[in-house]
């Protein structure tokens, strides 16, 4: 009964993980799982395994496609394989999660307990569902260089900035809560659109692509920084 439960659970998860990742990637549904091929998650868009959530690296984590959903996998991660009727019932490289679903079979080691940490939120799943969200770049402290990533602010933690390397990351690289902070706007610098997070002794520069995104993440991070927790659009509606 015990098993039974856990591939129950795997299912369910499974079902609400194939559901609407972002960036132009057209998800399955569940019941489409091996029956029709899947659009892959382009390598560029993860800097980690999309299960397990480990960083790849060139030496050690290779990249894998699962041929089910479509997931970017370590090699521990798509370490199975199951028949899909798509490719003529043929054994294909799948994710763990994949298998258990396709299969029914059950995996003894299990993650699925695992408390999800407040970084384990995934960049898609959540720039679904957020009150703004693009690529900025974060520069160092001495303003000379930076990194560029895909910054979140969702909508169920709107106090909160996420950082992620890579738009379809499963774990946020760092998160800066916004609450207390202020907002300081900078003039261009070598056509760069500058801006700043500023409380105490603690600054972070941004650089936008764009003054029409930079004046937009000036508001979202002024109101999540006052506290304010409904969107713009949503404050407008109530004040009607």
């Amino acid at each position: 009964q015990d098993a039974i439960d856990r591939k129950e659970k795997r299912s369910e998860t499974f079902k609400t993980a194939v559901h609407g990742l972002e960036t132009g990637t057209s998800a399955l549904k569940a019941e489409e799982l091996g029956r029709r091929a899947p659009q892959w998650v382009r390598d560029n868009l993860v800097t980690m395994c999309m299960r397990c959530k480990e960083p790849f690296n060139a030496i050690m984590r290779r990249r894998h496609h699962c041929r089910a959903c479509g997931y970017v996998v370590c090699a521990r991660c798509s370490d199975y394989k199951a028949e899909l009727q798509y490719d003529g019932n043929r054994l294909n490289r799948v994710c763990q999660e994949c298998y258990i679903f396709l299969t029914g079979h059950v995996v003894l080691e299990d993650r699925e307990g695992k408390h999800k940490g407040i970084l384990e939120k995934g960049a898609a799943e959540i720039s679904g569902r957020s009150l703004l969200c693009s690529s900025l770049q974060l520069l160092d402290k001495n303003g000379k260089g930076g990194t560029r990533g895909w910054f979140v602010i969702p909508q169920d933690d709107p106090l909160v900035l996420y950082i992620y390397a890579a738009p379809q990351d499963v774990r946020a690289h760092t998160s800066i809560p916004l609450l207390g902070y202020q907002v300081k706007d900078l003039p261009q610098s070598d056509s760069r659109h500058l801006f700043q997070l500023v409380q105490s002794r603690q600054v972070y520069t941004f650089v936008a692509d764009t003054e029409e995104l930079k004046q937009r993440w000036m508001r979202a991070m002024a109101r999540s920084a006052a506290g304010i927790t409904l969107s713009e659009e949503e404050d407008e509606d109530a004040d009607s």
